[in-house]
């Protein structure tokens, strides 16, 4: 599993342009006589929604009101994971919208898989236009590690609407975006069945050893 994340993040660093460069080392065949990436702002790209968390007063585990995705406690594998409900509604994200944490650690990216209500601690995004939705998703988790630049410290290390909207990326035309999106969405895929399998071995061999030692005697 380690291996062949290793091998999708060299990847990325094929397939997205290096600081400085307005094309990538590596295109498809098909696209080598493009041209240059436009440059373009996440507010150009993207609706952008940031959080405000509800009263805690409205918090709940009854189902009330929407599925609360706070902050990154409230992500696991990159996927929307809501512990609580919230009757109280404040900004909302939809299925497939990008999940981007705004607080520390700031720049941590997942895919909402719930209609909910967004705290502070997360911004929604949902690209408008001919853009692809899974192209930004996989430039963020390739841009991840460089929030740590524009954050500003505090208690809590920060990134503010303005600092996400005027955020610059460069994008390809559509149908690349579409061809780089589903080659590295398919290497997630492949990772996500091996991480399965990988869990399901280990859960194996704790049982067998469950039965092959003999617990301790009270």
């Amino acid at each position: 599993v380690q291996a062949l994340k290793q091998h999708k993040k060299g990847l990325m660093q094929q397939l997205f342009p290096a600081e400085g460069e307005t094309t990538p080392r590596l295109r498809f065949p098909e696209f080598r006589e493009a041209g240059a990436w436009e440059v373009k702002r996440l507010g150009e790209v993207a609706n952008i929604s940031m959080g405000a968390s509800p009263k805690s007063a409205s918090y709940n585990d009854q189902r009330i009101g929407l599925p609360l995705i706070q902050g990154n406690a409230d992500i696991k594998d990159r996927k929307s994971s809501p512990r609580l409900f919230a009757s109280q509604i404040t900004r909302e994200c939809w299925v497939g919208d990008i999940l981007v944490g705004v607080r520390a650690p700031v720049g941590m990216v997942a895919k909402s898989e719930h209609h909910a209500c967004i705290g502070r601690g997360i911004s929604a995004l949902c690209v408008k236009g001919e853009d692809r939705q899974e192209f930004l998703y996989q430039w963020l988790l390739w841009y991840e590690p460089h929030w740590v630049s524009i954050s500003q410290g505090g208690t809590f290390d920060s990134v503010n609407k303005n600092e996400i909207t005027n955020l610059v990326a460069l994008f390809p035309n559509p149908s690349e975006q579409q061809k780089i999106a589903h080659c590295l969405s398919s290497l997630d895929k492949v990772i996500g069945l091996e991480s399965h399998k990988l869990d399901a071995l280990k859960n194996l061999k704790k049982g067998l050893m469950q039965q092959l030692f003999p617990s301790e005697v009270a």
